[in-house]
């Protein structure tokens, strides 16, 4: 078994004016090659954007990108057509497959909107690319863990990957046992908000604990916390 913790102040970090960006594998100007992702996940970015700024239409290629807002809305457009706007309690999934173009830009002018900014590398290369928004009940995560991406797809949005994300509020004191779902895969955990312990590892408020070759393990919540569950193949 291995444990692998990136405590919030280790990452990376980048200050655009209109963003501000923490890293906690290599992007962009920021790179350290022990931190070059866990298995399939490749990036995880805490962005920060400030009214009505954001990033103007870029390409993307085969990789299965998903924001998760913590704070305020953006405002989404792509090349297949979709236009949304996606807010705190939502999740967008976007398949760039064989190639496709997109902007996202901060839908207020008077509040900053926070998100993170998930890659993961698909399963497949060249496929067709897809978009999928949907929005989770804050309720059906409270002391429990609400699966939100998945390959199946149904109540969940659908990558394409044998991985499967999960978001949980733990009240102060709560535990719960967290059950993999492929014994192959391993699994990174990122605190959004609060500290929790896991398998006898402490991690607070935006800290990263990768686990590898362990099973079903144990979660407490030291204080109230927030937290996302990131289980994915490691090759």
């Amino acid at each position: 078994m291995e444990k692998i913790v990136h405590k919030s102040e280790t990452r990376g970090s980048a200050n655009h004016g209109w963003l501000q960006s923490k890293h906690s594998f290599s992007f962009a100007n920021y790179f350290n090659p022990n931190r070059m992702g866990f298995g399939v996940l490749r990036v995880i970015n805490d962005d920060i954007v400030s009214p009505s700024k954001g990033f103007e239409t870029h390409p993307h290629r085969d990789m299965e990108i998903i924001s998760v807002p913590l704070k305020g809305s953006l405002y989404h457009k792509d090349t297949i057509g979709n236009e949304f706007i996606i807010r705190k309690g939502e999740i967008q999934l976007m398949s760039a497959g064989k190639g496709i173009a997109h902007s996202e830009f901060n839908h207020s002018s008077t509040e900053e909107v926070n998100f993170l900014q998930i890659w993961v590398h698909p399963k497949e290369k060249g496929i067709e690319p897809s978009y999928s928004q949907k929005e989770f009940s804050e309720e059906a995560r409270r002391n429990q863990f609400q699966l939100i991406v998945s390959p199946d797809g149904g109540e969940s949005v659908k990558i394409h990957q044998d991985a499967y994300f999960s978001l949980a509020n733990f009240e102060e004191s709560f535990s719960s046992v967290y059950e993999k779902k492929l014994k192959s895969n391993g699994v990174y955990i990122f605190v959004i908000d609060g500290q929790i312990e896991v398998d006898g590892q402490q991690i607070s408020s935006r800290d990263g604990l990768g686990l590898v070759d362990l099973d079903n393990f144990s979660i407490k919540a030291l204080k109230s916390t927030e937290f996302l569950v990131m289980e994915v193949p490691l090759a």
